[in-house]
């Protein structure tokens, strides 16, 4: 039933890890075939196919045992959730009469991930399979999009019944609104058409629903600049003219600046973090707010909208492109277009000095054209890369922006080739985050999986090394890492290339060698350990009072 379900859900490919409470499911994986990656950890799992819904838009499914197999899963559950990331975990549980006595392996997985998880079943009857089945992918890849688990009893993986799977689904208290309602939609309308500083403020919920021509279409249109979040990276082009980067801690300052002084702000498929809006009192300040979300639940949540519009952004970004006339912004777009011009990123990297992790994420994107799917971890570098990685499309930045979890990037690359080994995967790791699960090595290894990792080595925990550089008086407090693993030998140990890097003169060479060397390859890139992300902006101040913004 359970391999029935995944065939007529067109699932291609499961990540898992066996276990004694899903021998019976491994053994029909084992008889029909079914394509499946064993990655070296559950959590790598979950990641893995985390990554693989990211990058195809498709639900990723994975698997694990009972006890610790579905406990090591919730990092990587959460994760999806934090992230609106559809995704259908199956674990394996004790047989029903064990179900509560503390059996062998048991753990209370439905009850553990009941708030990280859209919906989760505990399956004790049989006929009840097929339709938990249809349910659990309806409800994954419907509406504001998520992970849901289905906990599988062993003693009910070994019945027998009848696979009455329904063609349609429709659940009496789960009705998704994808249409915007039209008076507020014309409301919006008029309010374009009267502002004079409006700003269009995008975010994951853009790239989900498969907007991103409809907004480069409506700011083309409209003539309204764009920012959008690290989740919303690559749903406008980089280059183009009115896209003002990524907004709040590290954010720019066109990006700060517009969102200060719009009369008009467009959110469409963001939920406000706060990692964007510094302190909630002084942001947007001057705004009237259009909120567009299909989570009616985010809408008003952390901000106030004036006109709420529950929907799926692209149906209503379709509709109001119908009906939205320009207004007068052309002053507004000189002025932050000559933010953009005046006030860059910048940083400097001279030849002979020590090697900046700026230049060589630059150097990254320019040798891939901008071109490759990109993971990272968490930290800096996922900051940097979300800076200086000139992203062209949608679904090519993939990271954990919600939970934060460090030890996503390998395992997300790995489900990002699985999905596409044609293209260029790479995977922008920190060395901290890096061995939180560098195991994962073994499993691109085993496929062959041409993943290229490159490792931002400033031998520290370095975004806690900068918040205690600026905020807790130089203390570093456990942030050091230094006698740390030699990466080349650790790649090399699992049968992978490594290199490394630690002069500016080096990276073009080994990043083309890389590329063109067949498997995965690790690049320890050695680089300054004390640089810092900047822009940045302070915990609960506004983000126009960024440190090291219109001075750098």
């Amino acid at each position: 039933m359970v391999l029935a379900c995944l065939e007529k859900e067109n699932v291609d490919v499961v990540f898992g890890f066996p276990g004694g409470a899903v021998l019976t499911l491994y053994d029909e994986i084992y008889k029909m075939g079914k394509r499946h990656i064993l990655t070296r950890h559950e959590q790598g799992a979950a990641h893995a196919a985390d990554g693989y819904a990211r990058v195809t838009g498709k639900p990723g499914v994975v698997i694990a045992t009972s006890g610790p197999g579905a406990t090591n899963l919730v990092t990587g559950i959460a994760t999806a959730y934090m992230d609106s990331v559809p995704l259908v975990a199956i674990t394996g549980q004790v047989a029903t009469p064990f179900i509560g006595t503390d059996a062998f392996q048991e753990a209370d997985i439905t009850g553990i991930t009941l708030p990280i998880t859209k919906h989760n079943y505990l399956v004790k009857d049989i006929g009840e399979l097929p339709w938990i089945l249809k349910e659990a992918f309806f409800i994954a890849n419907t509406g504001r999009k998520g992970p849901v688990l289905i906990d599988l009893p062993k003693d009910i993986q070994a019945q027998e019944g009848e696979f009455d799977y329904p063609d349609r689904l429709e659940i009496s208290t789960y009705k998704p609104i994808y249409e915007g309602h039209l008076g507020q939609i014309a409301r919006a309308c008029t309010a374009v058409k009267e502002a004079k500083k409006p700003l269009i403020y995008a975010g994951g919920g853009v790239a989900s629903s498969g907007a991103h021509e409809e907004m480069l279409a409506f700011s083309q249109k409209t003539r309204i600049p764009v920012t959008t979040t690290l989740m919303g990276m690559g749903s406008i082009p980089y280059e183009y003219e009115l896209f003002l980067g990524m907004p709040g801690m590290h954010g720019t300052y066109a990006a700060n600046n517009a969102i200060n002084e719009a009369d008009l702000l467009l959110a469409m498929g963001v939920r406000f973090d706060d990692r964007v809006t510094g302190k909630l009192d002084t942001f947007a300040p001057n705004a009237q707010i259009i909120h567009i979300d299909i989570d009616p639940a985010e809408i008003g949540k952390n901000v106030l909208a004036d006109i709420p519009i529950v929907g799926d952004v692209k149906r209503v970004l379709a509709e109001m492109l119908k009906r939205v006339q320009p207004g007068d912004t052309e002053m507004w777009c000189k002025k932050v277009v000559d933010w953009k011009k005046n006030y860059p990123l910048r940083y400097r990297q001279e030849s002979n000095n020590c090697l900046k992790p700026q230049f060589v994420i630059e150097e990254l994107c320019r040798l891939t054209a901008g071109e490759a799917i990109v993971t990272t971890d968490v930290g800096q570098h996922q900051m940097w890369a979300a800076q200086y990685y000139r992203l062209k499309s949608p679904r090519r930045l993939i990271s954990s922006g919600g939970l934060g979890t460090m030890g996503f990037g390998l395992p997300a690359a790995i489900g990002a080739q699985v999905a596409f080994p044609e293209k260029v995967v790479l995977c922008i790791a920190g060395d901290g985050s890096f061995q939180m699960n560098s195991q994962e090595l073994a499993t691109a290894v085993k496929y062959d999986l041409p993943v290229k990792i490159a490792i931002i080595n400033n031998q520290y925990l370095g975004m806690v090394r900068q918040w205690q550089k600026l905020f807790y008086g130089g203390r570093y407090s456990h942030t050091n890492l230094a006698g740390g693993p030699d990466f080349v030998r650790l790649a090399e140990a699992y049968g992978a290339r490594g290199f490394r890097v630690a002069s500016p003169g080096e990276v073009e060479e080994t990043v083309k060698i890389a590329l063109n060397t067949p498997g995965p390859v690790v690049i320890d890139f050695q680089v300054d350990p004390e640089e810092d992300v900047m822009p940045m902006v302070a915990p609960n101040t506004s983000i126009v009072e960024m440190i090291g913004g219109e001075e750098r």
